[in-house]
């Protein structure tokens, strides 16, 4: 039997229950348990929640009495720990990337950190709406927790990212005592190279937390899409292009010094708890939702 291209990522109808019209393609997308989805109570969410995790995120780390000083001595931790079991590469990573033809086409790379995982993740959120809005609830539900998870990582353990170990800035290692004063030799791509917004550009350094670096969202949130797009679609080379999304992020991450690979750890970590979060959410609000529907004898 030959599949169209659309059915392969048609989702699967649900039943209609005795007494129910039948959908029709005008209404809302609906949950697996039937419950409707509006598009514009979703983007009110979820822009009402990216904004107070903005907000939340940037009250800490860079702001307060010593806090490069708390940022660097937890750099030195997770450097210490990665030494130990002899997986402290970065440095060495970023020196061999740069040193490749054209600098490995470093500004892309910078281009690629600053924009992808805005709107990679919102595509794929609209996409899974759109496509198969039963699987909706519980991956529009992960992406929350797993963000909430992480804005603990944030204000509960500043970390200095590697491009601002020997950094000179007024949030670098380095600040009044001279440029590479500690040795690390880690390049500041974004600010040698350009690509989008710089760190370093006042305006945006005086609004961002410079010390979110643990866990890392870039990993977080393209590990997120990645399985929200894995169900999406059914081709082999669409599915390995879905599989290598979040392992050129981790590179990238890499590459730019922008993060340690612990730091992806902790992405995943923060992943794996809120999936575990959402479905206990999901399972009992869908649950909720199926207990208040009319039973078909009342119909």
């Amino acid at each position: 039997m030959t599949v169209s291209q659309g059915d392969e990522t048609s989702p699967p109808t649900r039943a209609v229950r005795p007494g129910e019209r039948e959908p029709s393609a005008s209404d809302a997308p609906a949950t697996a348990s039937g419950r409707r989805l509006r598009w514009w109570r979703e983007l009110l969410y979820m822009a009402a929640f990216y904004l107070v995790y903005s907000w939340i995120r940037n009250q800490f780390g860079s702001a307060g009495n010593d806090a490069a000083g708390v940022a660097f001595a937890h750099a030195r931790d997770v450097i210490g720990l990665q030494d130990a079991v002899g997986l402290w590469f970065e440095p060495e990573l970023q020196r061999w990337y740069l040193d490749l033809p054209g600098m490995g086409a470093i500004r892309a790379w910078n281009i690629y950190y600053g924009t992808a995982h805005f709107l990679v993740t919102a595509g794929a959120l609209i996409w899974l709406y759109r496509r198969q809005p039963d699987r909706y609830s519980v991956w529009r539900t992960t992406l929350a927790a797993m963000t909430a998870v992480a804005l603990v990582g944030f204000a509960s353990y500043s970390l200095m990212p590697p491009r601002l170990l020997d950094d000179t800035s007024k949030f670098g290692a380095c600040y009044q005592r001279g440029e590479d004063c500690n040795g690390y030799d880690v390049v500041d791509t974004l600010e040698v190279h350009g690509g989008w917004l710089s760190f370093q550009d006042e305006e945006v350094a005086e609004v961002s937390n410079q010390y979110a670096a643990m866990p890392s969202m870039h990993t977080g949130w393209s590990t997120w899409s990645a399985f929200v797009m894995w169900g999406l679609v059914r081709r082999r080379w669409a599915r390995s292009l879905v599989v290598l999304y979040p392992l050129a992020t981790v590179f990238g991450i890499l590459i730019t010094g922008n993060h340690y690979w612990l730091d992806a750890v902790g992405g995943w970590a923060a992943f794996a708890v809120g999936f575990g979060a959402a479905r206990v959410v999901t399972m009992w609000n869908e649950g909720r939702f199926a207990r208040r529907e009319p039973s078909p004898a009342s119909t």
